[in-house]
Order: C-alpha cells, then sequence, then structure tokens
C-alpha cells in the first residue's frame, strides 16, 4: 500500500513542508512502523483532569493522547504541548529516559501529529503542570502543515471551510461548540422534565408551509414529484396535538432558499414547541425559561455581553405591544387610524417606508416595526399584538379582529423567538390560507399555500394550543458572544472556491 501510496505521491502538487513529512512517513512504513496501522490507544487520562487536580495526579503514572500544537527544545532534553479534547499538557521528554531509538523517532516527530505519551505527572522548576514521558508513540502522522497564526490568513472564510483546522488552532473555538452542546441539551432537559414528547417530523414535503420563507425544491425520482425541504415544522406537529399528544417538541433543520448574513444561513436549527390548553402567556414563561437555563448552563450567570454590550436575561422580561413600540420609536400612534390602509400608506410616505401595492394597515404598521424598532431592543423584549396580515396561523384578538395573539422575543436588535395562540378555527384557517395563494398570485413567493390535509386536521378539532419556535443558532450566537451565525454552525453553507 506504501508503494501504491509513493507512486500517486509523486503526480500531485506537494509543498517542500508536505513532501519532508511524507518522507518521513515513508521512511517509518519502510521500518515496519507505519503510525496509521496503529488502530488504537492505552489512553486513561485527559489533559483538565491532570491541570484541574495536580495534588491528585502528582507522581502517578498516566497515559495521554492528541495532537502537538508545539515542540521545543533541542540536544537531549525535548518539551511538547500535547492538545485533547479537554485542554493543553506539557510533556517533558529527555533522551536517557527514552533511549536512542524512541528518542530519535521522537524527534522527527511534527507539529500537528497525534501521539500517545506514557508517564508521571511532575510540576518543573517553572511550575507548569507536565508528564515526564517514559513511553511515547505516534498514532497518526500530519502531512499537512499546521499554519502558524490561521486567523491571520489572507481568506477569513477559510476558517468556516476548514472547521477541522480552526478548532485545531483555536481552542476558544471548541469552546463555543462545547456551550452549544450544554445549551441543546439544556432545552431537551427543561422540556423533558416538562412532560413534553421529543418527535420527528418529515423533512421532505410536498407543500412549503408554516412560515412565510421560499423554500428548496428537490425531486422524488420513485414517486417523479417535486418536493420541497421543510421551511418549518409547525403544521406537523399542531397535527400531533389534534392527536392528543398535548405538548411536543422537535429540534431540527430547516431550509430557507433565501439570503445569507451575519444571522442567516440557509440551513438553520430550531426548537419548535406547541403546548394544548394554553396561550400566548404559557409560551412567555417556557420561553423565558428556556432562554434563561440555558444562558445559566453555558455561563453560569444570566448576566452575560454580547459584542461589548451588557445583557441581562434576568427575568422576566420586558413587554410591548407592537403599536405602542412603533409609536415609541418612530412617533407615529398606528392605533389612531386602526385598518385604515389609506392613511397608512400617507404615514409610510413621511416615514419613508416602500409600500407594495397589496400592503395593507396591517403591512405598514409591521414594515414600520421593522425600519423604526428592532435594532433598538436590546434588552430581551417580547413584542406583542401583531397585525393579522403576517400572521395567518395565529388566533385574532379577542375584540380586535385586526390583530393577533402573537409575539417575537428581542434580543440585542435581533428576532429570537416567535410565539402564538394558535389558530384553532378551520373556517377562519382556511380564509387566511386563501388570502395567501391571492398574495402568491401577485408574486409573493413567500407566502403559505393551503394544506388541505392540516386543514382537515383542525375540522377534527384542535384544543386551544401555545406555539413557539425559537432559533436555536442565534440563542448559541447570544450566549457565546458570537458576531456570525457562521461561528456557531460547524459546517456553514459556502459557495464553493473557484477552481
Amino acid at each position: 500500500m506504501s508503494e501504491q501510496n509513493r507512486s500517486i505521491t509523486t503526480l500531485e502538487n506537494v509543498t517542500e513542508q508536505q513532501q519532508i513529512r511524507m518522507d518521513k512517513l515513508f521512511a517509518m512504513q519502510d521500518a515496519g512502523r507505519d503510525p496509521f496501522m496503529v488502530n488504537t490507544s492505552d489512553r486513561d487520562t485527559y489533559a483538565k483532569d491532570i491541570t484541574d487536580s495536580f495534588e491528585e495526579f502528582e507522581g502517578k503514572t498516566v497515559c495521554v493522547a492528541g495532537r502537538i500544537k508545539s515542540k521545543r527544545g533541542k540536544g537531549k532534553v525535548m518539551f511538547m504541548d500535547l492538545w485533547d479534547v479537554s485542554g493543553k499538557i506539557q510533556i517533558f521528554s529527555k533522551f536517557d529516559d527514552l533511549g536512542e531509538e524512541a528518542y530519535a523517532g521522537l524527534k522527527k516527530w511534527d507539529i500537528g501529529d497525534i501521539v500517545e505519551i506514557k508517564g508521571y505527572v511532575f510540576r518543573t522548576q517553572m511550575g507548569e503542570v507536565s508528564i515526564h514521558s517514559t513511553e511515547v508513540k505516534l498514532l497518526a502522522k500530519s502531512l499537512l502543515p499546521l499554519p502558524e497564526k490561521f486567523h491571520g490568513l489572507k481568506d477569513p472564510d477559510l476558517r468556516y471551510r476548514q472547521r477541522y483546522v480552526d478548532m485545531i488552532m483555536n481552542p476558544e473555538v471548541m469552546e463555543t461548540f462545547r456551550k452549544r452542546t450544554k445549551i441543546v441539551s439544556e432545552i431537551r432537559k427543561y422540556l423533558d422534565s416538562e412532560a413534553y414528547f421529543e418527535v420527528e417530523t418529515p423533512v421532505l414535503n410536498t407543500i412549503a408551509g408554516g412560515a412565510a420563507a421560499r423554500p428548496f425544491i428537490t425531486h422524488h425520482n420513485t414517486l417523479d414529484i417535486d418536493m420541497y425541504l421543510r421551511i418549518a415544522t409547525e403544521l406537523y406537529l399542531k397535527r400531533l396535538i389534534v392527536g392528543g399528544m398535548e405538548r411536543v417538541y422537535e429540534i431540527g433543520r430547516l431550509f430557507r432558499n433565501e439570503g445569507m448574513d451575519t444571522s442567516h444561513n440557509p440551513e438553520f436549527t430550531t426548537i419548535e414547541i406547541y403546548e394544548a390548553y394554553t396561550d400566548l402567556r404559557g409560551m412567555m414563561e417556557r420561553t423565558e425559561q428556556i432562554v434563561n437555563r440555558c444562558c445559566m448552563a453555558a455561563n453560569g450567570t444570566d448576566e452575560i455581553e454580547y459584542q461589548g454590550q451588557e445583557i441581562s436575561l434576568k427575568l422576566p422580561f420586558a413587554r410591548m405591544t407592537m403599536i405602542d413600540a412603533v409609536k415609541k420609536y418612530a412617533n407615529v400612534d398606528f392605533s389612531e387610524f386602526m385598518g385604515d390602509t389609506e392613511k397608512a400608506k400617507e404615514v409610510a410616505k413621511v416615514l419613508n417606508i416602500e409600500v407594495k401595492p397589496t400592503d395593507t394597515w396591517g403591512n405598514i404598521l409591521n414594515t414600520a416595526f421593522e425600519e423604526y424598532v428592532e435594532e433598538n431592543l436590546v434588552q430581551p423584549t417580547f413584542i406583542t399584538e401583531y397585525p393579522v396580515e403576517v400572521s395567518p396561523l395565529t388566533k385574532r384578538l379577542e375584540g380586535n379582529p385586526l390583530m393577533v395573539d402573537r409575539f417575537e422575543l428581542f434580543v440585542t436588535g435581533r428576532e429570537l423567538a416567535n410565539a402564538y395562540t394558535e389558530l384553532n378555527d378551520p373556517l377562519d384557517q382556511r380564509k387566511r390560507f386563501e388570502h395567501q395563494m391571492e398574495l402568491r398570485a401577485a408574486g409573493d413567493d413567500e407566502a403559505n399555500e393551503i394544506d388541505e390535509d392540516f386543514l382537515t386536521a383542525l375540522s377534527y378539532g384542535m384544543p386551544p394550543t401555545g406555539g413557539m419556535g425559537m432559533g436555536i443558532d442565534r440563542l448559541v450566537m447570544l450566549l457565546t458572544d458570537s458576531a456570525s451565525i457562521r461561528d456557531v454552525i460547524l459546517f456553514p453553507t459556502m459557495k464553493p472556491l473557484s477552481d
């Protein structure tokens, strides 16, 4: 096999550094010490265990394994920094302890190699907790040299394209994803404790429903039909409420064929929850608990800093209606001309808001909110009472049919969660869907389609229900002080590099 590898390698354009490393590999293979034939390790301890509990480990023999991140020394003494998933530990090696053959092999190791070290724990004269090696083994050869300063590369997108190198070079990246795991785990822990069912619903849909978004389209060869990657999990989860589950949630990927920026990625992760016999107020409590508990799990406090701003996630969060928020930040009171589209269009001109021919009073109110209010909502704030035009799946407010019982949670000027008192009237829902289809006919390709099976489900009777959806990527951004959604998705969507 090694001879075959060598013949292939000669056809490739390799750098001098790569060739040196491959020559070392070939020499080891010729000597019968192929590192790629090693299948396992005797590791029994992690770096952080030793550095955090030195008194417990001092003088004891341990076996660690990981990647060499630095190497220094000369003659018959050598120091290395070994990194594993838990952190860093210094390795001290001497010719006299390892013997000529093992020490000569160690000197040929390169930064980036994966190694196993056995030895006893001690503290150096400089005070650093270390392992004095007595046995060393190469587990895998790194044939590509690591960059010296990965953040200093000319192409910053390479961090996302080669996340594996980003994680090797930047320990804080590993910490971000460690926190992400804690956050998702805490969500499950909380909802499971509240007797929710965790479920899985289809990713391939015949109707793109549950949200206003442009879907990805694919084709099912056997059925010979076009299908959509789901843009929301809502309609299936509410079918389960009809079926009697009463409390359900799903954590999963959604796909929206839309723009990309620091807070949007075409595929992203959400949590959607639905609970029978409650309403928007119940969803507010659930949402506050999720955000606060996740912050405590990830950071040990509910007072954090995000991009230089102090954010308090202590409970309860602030509440404000959309009309009151627009009045506060745009100095226009839409309640004074409730439902008057012509007056709203006049106001839109004053506010320099773009209006489409199909826009009504409610659409213009929502646009005024987006243009004048959102960026000011730095501390966590529930915005409530949305216009019916932008909420086709939400129950109307009692006594005000122009508005619906909905909230969105905003933090740092961005939407974090969206919740409804769910519409359970199948006749009203059909009218809303029909209006959405009129918008589609007018050119709005993000409007909802009619889902006849969902209407059938509602016709069997859905109890009063509250529902909430939250972007987990945005929650992780907030709780890890990450500026871009790409920083919290392991492999974000990227345009291929040109040849």
